[in-house]
């Protein structure tokens, strides 16, 4: 069949650049500093275990609906209200995604006369939510209050503050408690998503908001599932009037079938897993303090900001290198070594910034962090 010309030459253009893109499956037996299975539950044997036992001879894997159809069930009502009192929230609202999530909330809860302003390093699925937004929208520089600021002054109706509290990219913090103190001070209302950051801080693993005591100076946090938590899924936290608007207004929650009741499972007990897992947080932070301690003196330090943000350390990392030809190469000779790690290209990041997105779990050791260090400074 035919395919348009336009298609054509814009798969042509990016293969001359070297940033086509292409499924890839890893070799087994590699070193994974790539996933974002930050704390291994994806592969845990105890939370496989725990989903078998409760689903056993249970029919599990569809939901048959939307929520609002033949999809619901009080399993998803009991597993909202629990995630809920974990984040120290008043309600949540599943979604089947991150993406779906951020889209569902930026596309229906803005209004038509209202303003988003929004870290213009925020996820894809943040800007395409607010694309489908009919509220105004405005970028500030990323993790700059004052830009932010002076764009204050173009703001009417309702006003949305939306960052990462975690970025996915550069594996910077939000300046979250200055964030808060801003939106407060002007009567804003922040909206955090806490994809990077669910699982990974506070005591039992509430994300990076309840961490610095700030549940209640954000209006809405989106929790996803596909990283730290180990399964699929996400969440939007808030008031209960919240909750309840989504499920009437937000589409990509209405229109879409449910999570069925095997990813309900997973989700649950892998949060009842989090306050057992101290260890495998406490791993990850001390491999990403050493990882630092690495590149001090050769490359400039990702992963941190200057405020309360920075008491923690980030697993996300980056080794820039702006010659995607270059950067191919380099990933393959990492991965021939042993260790898998992948080449991040633009549009993913803005042109010239090209990198590896180096990424450390608990299972990973410092004996690995020291050798994949070593091989990218050969």
């Amino acid at each position: 069949m035919k395919v348009p010309e336009r298609l054509l030459q814009q798969l042509e253009i990016r293969a001359q650049r070297g940033i086509l893109r292409q499924l890839t499956c890893p070799p087994a037996g590699l070193v994974d500093f790539s996933s974002n299975d930050y704390l291994g539950l994806a592969q845990s044997t105890q939370l496989a275990q725990l989903i078998t036992e409760e689903l056993d001879g249970i029919p599990a894997h569809g939901a048959t609906g939307s929520r609002l159809l033949s999809g619901n069930s009080a399993y998803a009502e009991e597993l909202e209200t629990e995630i809920a009192a974990f984040h120290r929230a008043e309600a949540a609202l599943l979604y089947t995604s991150g993406y779906a999530a951020n889209c569902g909330f930026f596309s229906s809860v803005p209004q038509r006369g209202d303003t988003i302003f929004y870290d213009e390093a925020s996820h894809a699925s943040m800007k395409d939510g607010i694309k489908l937004s009919f509220a105004q929208s405005f970028p500030f520089r990323h993790n700059d209050l004052e830009d932010l600021k002076k764009k204050l002054a173009r703001a009417q109706g309702d006003v949305y503050v939306a960052v990462e509290s975690l970025y996915s990219m550069d594996g910077d913090f939000a300046p979250l408690t200055e964030l808060a103190e801003l939106c407060q001070e002007h009567g804003l209302y922040l909206v955090v998503d806490e994809a990077h950051s669910n699982g990974l801080y506070g005591p039992n693993g509430e994300g990076l908001m309840s961490a610095l005591g700030l549940e209640d100076k954000v209006f809405a946090r989106v929790m996803t599932f596909g990283k730290a938590v180990g399964c699929h899924g996400a969440a939007v936290v808030g008031a209960k009037e919240l909750r309840q608007f989504l499920l009437n207004f937000s589409r990509p929650f209405v229109y879409t079938t449910a999570l069925p009741l095997a990813s309900l499972s997973a989700i649950k007990h892998a949060y009842r897993l989090f306050p057992q897992l101290s260890a495998a947080r406490k791993q990850v932070q001390d491999l990403a303090n050493y990882y630092q301690s690495l590149t001090r003196n050769e490359k400039p330090v990702f992963g941190l900001f200057s405020g309360k943000e920075a008491e923690n350390a980030s697993p996300i990392q980056a080794w820039q290198l702006p010659d995607p030809v270059a950067l191919r190469a380099l990933a393959q000779r990492i991965q021939q070594a042993g260790f898998d790690v992948r080449p991040v290209f633009s549009p993913t990041v803005p042109a010239g910034k090209e990198r590896l997105r180096l990424v450390l779990h608990a299972f990973n050791t410092q004996a690995q962090v020291q050798e994949l260090w070593n091989l990218l400074t050969l």
